[in-house]
């Protein structure tokens, strides 16, 4: 009867001991469970006020940027102005927008068309309308665009060397911009295309401050580098009250000359874009060599080849952005 008490001893304690551990367990997981939700109250809680703080945040910076601006002002002689832009290089918007102001001229002969190349440090539409002259004055000392295939253009490149860099400072590039939009004596303009530089920087302040805007067409390839800052491009236009007519998806694909299969090289990272813009695809240009061509030889697809694909893709876009404009009301003293 002893042997059985003394083995049964080291049974009650280690009954007693698992209980021990069954209860520490048993503790420690609630323990545990209620910090986890505690954390995940914090969690949320800290989430809502920081997506609260960042709206406010960009309310805030949308305050400062509106507060003071000066008053827009038409350019005079001009009615209508659309901007071009991309917030990333090489995207192909200076070649967008040259062949935008030429398809404008052929789908509506009878409209004035003005092309106003901004980009300061690298204008790229004296090359491509093959324009190299200086402006003339007139007798109020008004630079008056050089014409050629029937758009008056005005650009920085008329007035520097074409192989001398500019370099200079926000002020002067702010100065030279000044002189661009309120120093031109353009002639009776219905449609004023205006090339932006790349980036979201002062030309574009300076712009959307200064000038009423009917709208921007935003140009991108579909890579995620170039999306990415498009998006910030166009948050920018949204924020500052500034119509996005679409966006125009360049270089995405090729297409065989042989069997004419358009081929995709990207995917589809400007649909994905426009969808969360809320804003129309306008249209989708190919890589092709002959736009280069064409472009470096100085005359725009749609003057060169005004029949082919190419050029009716850029019609078919110029037709969509009259579409939108048609819609804007045009105060009857802005011209």
């Amino acid at each position: 009867m002893l042997h059985l008490c003394q083995r049964s001893v080291p049974n009650y304690i280690n009954q007693v001991l698992m209980a021990s551990v069954h209860y520490m367990i048993l503790k420690f997981s609630i323990i545990f469970v209620t910090a986890s939700v505690c954390v995940f109250h914090v969690v949320n809680t800290f989430y809502d006020c920081q997506k609260t703080d960042n709206s406010k945040l960009g309310n805030r910076q949308a305050q400062l940027m509106a507060r003071g601006l000066p008053k827009q002002k038409p350019i005079t002689g001009v009615k209508q102005i659309i901007l071009v832009a991309s917030g990333k290089g090489g995207v192909g918007k200076s070649t967008t927008a040259v062949n935008l102001s030429a398809a404008l001229k052929s789908v509506e002969p009878n409209k004035i068309v003005g092309l106003l190349d901004t980009d300061v440090y690298g204008p790229s539409v004296p090359l491509m309308m093959n324009l190299h002259e200086t402006p003339l004055l007139t007798r109020d000392n008004m630079m008056i665009p050089l014409v050629n295939y029937g758009l008056q253009c005005m650009s920085m490149g008329f007035l520097v060397d074409d192989r001398s860099p500019v370099i200079w400072r926000g002020l002067m590039v702010m100065s030279a911009l000044e002189k661009l939009l309120r120093q031109v004596a353009w002639d009776a303009v219905d449609y004023l295309v205006v090339d932006t530089p790349p980036g979201t920087g002062d030309t574009h302040l300076s712009l959307i401050q200064n000038l009423p805007l009917e709208g921007v067409v935003l140009v991108t390839t579909p890579q995620a580098a170039a999306v990415e800052v498009t998006r910030r491009g166009a948050v920018m236009f949204q924020r500052l009250k500034v119509p996005i007519i679409g966006v125009v998806q360049n270089m995405n694909t090729v297409v065989c000359p042989k069997c004419h299969h358009s081929l995709s090289l990207y995917g589809h990272g400007t649909e994905a874009l426009t969808s969360e813009l809320g804003v129309d695809l306008l249209q989708d240009i190919p890589m092709d060599p002959a736009i280069t061509e064409t472009t470096d030889q100085g005359k725009p697809i749609v003057v060169a080849l005004p029949n082919s694909s190419q050029a009716e893709a850029y019609k078919t876009l110029a037709r969509k952005v009259i579409t939108f404009l048609k819609k804007q009301e045009v105060p009857e003293n802005k011209i």
